[in-house]
């Protein structure tokens, strides 16, 4: 129990840090730099284009060294970067490129940290892997939300307090994962890091409902990601002519509604119906980002976003929980990049895509294009896959259901 609890520490830490993040990076480049929808594609392209070539390096180096030592190393360095721009913010030096230096180094961090964070959860969740999902969701999304919060007070507090206050949260979480117990790995790494990884796609690939998880978080990274870090904030720029805080509150709808739900699940105990669920709630998800997109008002914006985000936090939860369950337990740090991999991997086409799309469309009608497609690909997996069957019945494997 005192595991999970050191566990719950490093990660509530990182996403933390990572919710202050989301606020600044966007709205330094959005409305401190005022950079056009393509430039802020592609910073957010930057920011995550480490993960998508490095995060399966990541998974096979946790399951080699071990998740504990790779996440303290990876949170370190995310507690450096932030101290960087504090220091060109302090010398009048900060630029677009210098964002992009900052977004590189945050990116490799979140590429090795992610993987390494996945691989430990089993180890401290005592044989209930989707209760443990749930409550490493709850903690992500709320402390999120406290992240928002402390970004808001960038325009009353200044850019540097908030900046320094990340890189803090962030080394109070390297002394979280130092408490977690090393455990002796049962089959250790011993081959070629290549063999490694392509041992990892080989187990995900062959496995019917993970490979389906994997298809529809490569839709959502590239539909749903781009539109939330930069059609997004243009829009609260362009047409409601928001601040820091307008960003914030937005970000802070969306993860109540994520955190609202996973408060629901732990009531109700386990879903049985994984499949289904997450092909429903992503469905339904991208129904309501195509009423954000005509909303008339920020009030009426800000409350599709928090239903965007109820729908958000019972997919997440259940494509977790799905690949969580059938990873071995000696892939299991391979396994799970490769499902941050399909989200993180498809984030940066997702980003060039949706500041195309806010160049030539305007940002309402780029968030609308999104949504249509993101609900396109749902329909057709779940006419078309064994998904939609995944815990129909318990004795048979997920893999030959249906």
């Amino acid at each position: 129990m005192r595991s999970l609890h050191y566990y719950m520490l490093g990660t509530g830490t990182w996403f933390m840090a990572y919710g202050i993040q989301s606020v600044m990076f966007a709205w330094l480049v959005t409305m401190v730099l005022r950079e056009s929808p393509e430039a802020v594609g592609l910073a957010q392209m930057t920011l995550l284009l480490p993960g998508m070539l490095l995060i399966l390096v990541g998974g096979s180096y946790s399951d080699r060294y071990g998740g504990r030592r790779i996440a303290m190393a990876a949170q370190a360095v995310g507690a450096v970067a932030p101290l960087l721009l504090l220091a060109l913010l302090w010398f009048d030096r900060l630029s677009f490129s210098t964002m992009l230096v900052y977004a590189v180094l945050m990116g490799c961090a979140q590429a090795f940290v992610t993987p390494a964070r996945d691989g430990l959860l089993n180890q401290v969740a005592a044989g209930r892997v989707q209760r443990t999902v749930m409550l490493t969701s709850m903690v992500q999304f709320g402390v999120q939300m406290f992240g928002f919060f402390i970004a808001s007070l960038a325009d009353t507090a200044g850019p540097l307090v908030i900046l320094a206050t990340q890189s803090l949260i962030l080394t109070i979480g390297i002394f979280g994962f130092r408490r977690i117990p090393q455990v002796q790995i049962s089959r250790p790494v011993n081959h070629a890091l290549l063999q490694s990884v392509i041992e990892g796609a080989r187990t995900v690939l062959s496995s019917t409902s993970m490979r389906m998880v994997v298809l529809q978080n490569v839709a959502m990274g590239m539909f749903f990601m781009g539109s939330y870090i930069v059609t997004m904030p243009i829009l609260v720029r362009e047409v409601y002519n928001g601040s820091a805080q307008d960003l914030a509150f937005m970000n802070g709808a969306n993860s109540f509604g994520l955190v609202l739900t996973i408060l629901v699940l732990l009531r109700i105990g386990d879903v049985r119906r994984l499949g289904r669920a997450l092909i429903l709630s992503q469905g339904l998800g991208a129904a309501v980002l195509g009423c954000a997109a005509l909303a008339q008002g920020f009030s009426v914006f800000v409350l599709a976003l928090f239903f965007w985000g109820v729908c958000g936090g019972l997919a997440m939860t259940m494509s977790r929980t799905i690949m969580q369950e059938q990873a071995p337990d000696e892939q299991r740090g391979r396994v799970m990049s490769f499902y941050s991999f399909s989200f993180m991997g498809s984030g940066p086409i997702g980003a060039l895509l949706s500041g195309y799309l806010v160049e030539r469309v305007g940002p309402q009608t780029a968030l609308l294009i999104s949504a249509g497609m993101m609900l396109v690909i749902m329909v057709i997996t779940g006419f078309r896959s064994s998904l939609w069957k995944l815990g129909e019945s318990s004795d048979a494997p997920p893999e030959t259901a249906g």
